[in-house]
């Protein structure tokens, strides 16, 4: 989960805490070009206060305006950018056409569970009914961001996006210093005194000890990416040894092809099995000709956006079809 998204949920239970009313807005569904990704959230109340983003601004106006003059009391799925005066009217993309379900929240209850596995770095799923609005939080394996259909929207939460980057370098400079802007909170180890005399960054967590003790005591998970980048053998393979047997997302080793075969043979007498090596993404990055530290660390950060972004989203085609008198019973509203 994002921060954005996570600070909606909290603010939303905060709201309900105190009594509001309050209506969350979920993107389900887009077409063309889209200002905001599937499952991005937005909450209002019915005083005026709101948070989060499913836009640029202009829809979330409309949506402020709607709420005003007659605040929701059952689920609506609303549709923008059917036609290109809307478009324009909206600030949609060329080509752009938005799904939103509009969910009217009464008891905090129903949040809470989500923030709490949050915080306990647990991936769960939130399962609403669309037809009755009871919703329910369960354990997840899989890690998708929404699947929807005219029945029920299932969006999968989980905890935010860790890096740590072994190895206190230049491009790790750059890197920490990227990487929160793209919701990944940054960590740092590198026993190597004098490279954490000389660090410079601001934002990051320091982990102790030796690199494969950080790494086991860091407990990566599927939100977890690990990246060396000290050149130093002795310091990047003892946290690959250990990063490569986690459930990482992503483990990433800086170096050129020479030296990533050169790699993959010492990891080979680290007793790591073939399986395991072949999780390694070396040389890192996507390839944009960089030279520059600056430049590695944005083809590094460009690889891991690719990757994590490739997550499966699921939409039913027969949602496309519920109107407003459809089978599902679900209040359709096309927006003039």
């Amino acid at each position: 989960m994002n921060a954005v998204d996570y600070q909606v949920l909290k603010s939303a239970v905060s709201w309900l805490q105190q009594g509001k009313r309050v209506a969350m807005v979920t993107v389900v569904r887009n077409w063309g070009s889209a200002p905001r990704p599937l499952g991005s959230l937005f909450a209002i109340t019915d005083d005026g206060d709101f948070t989060g983003s499913v836009s640029g601004g202009c829809i979330e106006d409309d949506l402020m305006q709607r709420f005003s003059a007659a605040f929701p009391h059952q689920i609506e799925l609303v549709r923008y950018g059917i036609s290109a005066e809307q478009m324009r009217r909206f600030g949609l993309p060329c080509g752009g056409t938005l799904e939103l379900v509009i969910e009217p929240l009464t008891d905090a209850a129903s949040l809470t569970p989500l923030l709490e596995a949050v915080a306990g770095r647990h991936l769960v799923q939130r399962r609403l009914n669309m037809r009755s609005g009871q919703a329910s939080v369960e354990a997840s394996d899989a890690d998708f961001a929404l699947r929807f259909d005219e029945a029920e929207l299932v969006q999968v939460f989980g905890p935010r996006w860790r890096l740590l980057i072994i190895g206190a370098g230049q491009v790790s400079e750059y890197l920490a210093q990227m990487a929160p802007a793209l919701d990944f909170s940054v960590y740092l180890n590198d026993p190597r005194e004098e490279q954490r005399r000389n660090w410079q960054a601001d934002g990051v967590t320091w982990l102790d000890g030796m690199p494969d003790d950080a790494v086991l005591a860091f407990k990566p998970d599927r939100r977890t990416v690990i990246v060396t980048l000290s050149h130093d053998p002795k310091v990047d393979d003892m946290a690959l040894m250990e990063a490569l047997k986690t459930d990482a997302f992503y483990v990433g080793a800086i170096g050129s092809m020479a030296s990533t075969e050169a790699r993959k043979e010492r990891l080979l007498m680290l007793d790591l099995s073939p399986a395991q090596i072949e999780r390694l993404h070396a040389p890192i990055g996507l390839s944009i000709l960089s030279r520059s530290p600056a430049e590695i660390a944005v083809s590094v950060l460009a690889e891991l956006v690719m990757l994590r972004n490739r997550g499966s989203v699921t939409v039913s085609p027969s949602s496309c079809a519920v109107g407003a008198n459809g089978a599902s019973g679900l209040r359709m509203v096309e927006r003039p």
